[in-house]
């Protein structure tokens, strides 16, 4: 126990003293990053509130450094710890500025009252989220892509040692969303603040995240590092997926292919086949490719959107075997489409079937 930084000891959560996720083992050590992901109203938004104390724990404890964070007072708690919730905040009469500077008032006497030291630090808070020009606005009169920034700067500013997140990238463009998550990943690894938030982007939880905790109906069904969670299968379990397929390699969730008879067969390989591939799916129509060698890139995309591929094993000479059987299937189809696969010694193959391909046409 004493080895990790934050614990989540056998931590039971719910509402109005009705429990809703039992037992939860988390460990978690300093300057990590965990994010929190699983279906709607499985329960991640309630793990963080009781982590914050928004909500009373119904058994276990939420130990920071070997202490119980329950037992800290608010104020040692404000200074250790910031959060950014869901929960949309009506402020009167507050422009953006003093929001931020709300994150300074843990550190302020009883009055409130900011120091030019506090001031810099609103000040530092707000460029570092690309907000300097929202300082003199009011802040119900921003978007709420702009607000989510604003309350990320309050955080900051709060100086914390945790920081935690319920969707914080939910309101956000793509270029913000990518400026928010590259601010979290220094706050972590450059100033050892461990953060722990929710997402809804899978993808961009692979890419940023220490550890991943999985969160379905009355439990946490996985805990580990990315590596350990991303597996299509353990995806398709998390979220009850049926229509579609995830692709743990490109981090992207994939409709379901078309079914039916090839009517196109696509020449492929090195990745020159993967827009093809999508253009054939949205025009609702079924494709066969090959010949792939099964470390290709383009073979990683057309298992999951193709009726049939013909593969090579990888580095070796594509057999004749395999060639036959391209050109059968080819053969059937009503269209080739040729992806200007670069030909070396080992898929010099390809040459027959391109010219078989040029006859057809």
């Amino acid at each position: 126990m004493g080895e990790y930084y934050f614990h989540l000891d056998q931590l039971t959560v719910g509402y109005n003293g009705k429990p809703l996720i039992n037992q939860i083992q988390v460990g978690i050590h300093k300057g990590e990053i965990v994010t929190l992901i699983g279906p709607n109203g499985s329960g991640k938004s309630t793990i963080l509130k009781s982590i914050t104390r928004q909500l009373k724990i119904l058994g276990g404890k939420v130990l920071y450094e070997e202490n119980d964070l329950h037992k800290l007072s608010y104020k040692e708690l404000s200074t250790r710890m910031a959060v950014v919730l869901t929960e949309r905040m009506r402020p009167e009469l507050m422009t953006c500025h003093d929001i931020v500077a709300t994150g300074r008032y843990p550190y302020t006497g009883r009055l409130g009252i900011l120091s030019r030291e506090d001031e810099n630090k609103v000040d530092e808070a707000m460029r570092i989220v690309h907000a300097e020009e929202l300082g003199s606005r009011d802040f119900n009169a921003i978007s709420d892509g702009q607000r989510q920034r604003v309350l990320l700067a309050r955080a900051i500013c709060q100086e914390p040692e945790i920081i935690v997140l319920d969707e914080p990238t939910s309101f956000l463009d793509i270029r913000h969303k990518l400026e928010l998550l590259s601010i979290l990943r220094s706050m972590a690894k450059e100033k050892g603040i461990t953060v722990i938030m929710s997402l809804h982007e899978i993808d961009l939880a692979q890419k940023i995240a220490d550890q991943i905790l999985c969160v379905k109906g009355d439990h946490v069904c996985y805990y580990g590092t990315p590596e350990q969670i991303f597996e299509e299968q353990t995806i398709r379990e998390l979220y009850g997926i049926e229509n579609g397929f995830y692709d743990p390699r490109f981090g992207s969730i994939e409709l379901p292919k078309v079914e039916g008879e090839p009517e196109v067969f696509v020449i492929a390989g090195c990745g020159r086949g993967i827009p093809i591939y999508r253009k054939l799916q949205k025009d609702n129509i079924p494709f066969a490719t090959g010949i792939l060698y099964t470390n290709d890139v383009d073979y990683q995309l057309a298992r999951l959107l193709a009726t049939e591929v013909i593969t090579e094993e990888p580095f070796y000479r594509i057999t004749r075997e395999h060639l036959q059987k391209a050109l059968q299937v080819m053969g059937k189809c009503k269209k080739v489409i040729c992806a200007d696969v670069p030909i070396g010694e080992c898929n010099k193959g390809l040459e027959e079937l391109i010219r078989a391909a040029k006859k057809k046409s």
